[in-house]
């Protein structure tokens, strides 16, 4: 578990600040900027900033969001409680009244009314969960990602206060049982640290798309924003989107096709 955690811990920092196996005090001595480079063997998916499509005309049900929740939860040791009040969620099924309350009609399409919504974090333009971390647990690298620290984390759920979207779970006891089968390769968290959705930045860091995105069939699109031309901006300048709470001016990342 120790070996795990420490695997992941090296290939985040790495990947942060943008650099590969090239020893990170070389670059640094040398006043060189940080540029990608190859990891074990694989490209290093980088953007200058991450975005994610949400297309709901190819979800019916919540039968067809199940596999990217349980494949989260699975590759990121996300517990099971029975529990309510102790959930902890990455990403989550919301209706739309709760996921844009500001958009909410009694003439809504039904369809959009009934339909359930993949809900995570937003890792916003400006997180405020950013500004309020005293430990700078919380952070956003230059691509855009909000990214936890739970070494240093200290569960003041300031973060949590601060969040608009409800994206930010608080570990109120010892995760490490209730998780069925743990991945080594990710690290475990703590009673009384929060966590969240990370865009799965350890699989972008080995050349892998996010896991959610790998099995939702075309029904998450995932690119960078600052490319004209990516699927993610051909996607966007060809179809009707909308976003959670876009009037808070925190600026979501995570856009849906309705």
């Amino acid at each position: 578990m120790e070996s795990g955690r420490r695997s992941f811990l090296k290939i985040a920092g790495l990947s942060a600040l943008g650099l590969g196996v090239r020893p990170v005090i070389e670059v640094l001595a040398s006043g060189e900027a940080a540029k990608p480079t190859v990891m074990k063997g694989e490209n290093i998916l980088t953007a200058k900033r991450w975005a994610l499509v949400v297309d709901t005309r190819k979800i019916e049900s919540e039968e067809d969001l199940e596999p990217m929740i349980e494949i989260c939860d699975k590759i990121h040791n996300v517990p099971k409680f029975e529990n309510k009040r102790h959930e902890i969620k990455w990403i989550w099924m919301e209706e739309f009244k709760h996921a844009f309350p500001t958009q909410e009609h009694e003439f809504l399409d039904e369809r959009v009314e009934h339909l359930p919504f993949l809900t995570l974090c937003n890792h916003c333009e400006k997180p405020a969960c950013v500004r309020v971390c005293p430990t700078k647990a919380t952070f956003k690298r230059q691509d855009g990602i909000v990214l936890m620290d739970f070494h240093r984390c200290i569960g003041c759920r300031f973060c949590m206060a601060a969040c608009p979207y409800g994206s930010r779970s608080f570990n109120f006891r010892d995760p490490r049982p209730f998780i069925k089968e743990i991945n080594s390769k990710f690290p475990t968290r703590m009673k009384g640290v929060v966590e969240k959705c990370n865009f799965c930045a350890e699989r972008l860091a080995v050349g892998k798309i996010p896991a959610c995105v790998e099995v939702s069939n075309g029904a998450l699109i995932f690119g960078d924003l600052d490319d004209s031309e990516s699927e993610i901006r051909e996607t966007l300048r060809t179809n009707y989107t909308i976003r959670r709470k876009p009037a808070l001016g925190a600026g979501p990342s995570i856009f849906y096709i309705v």
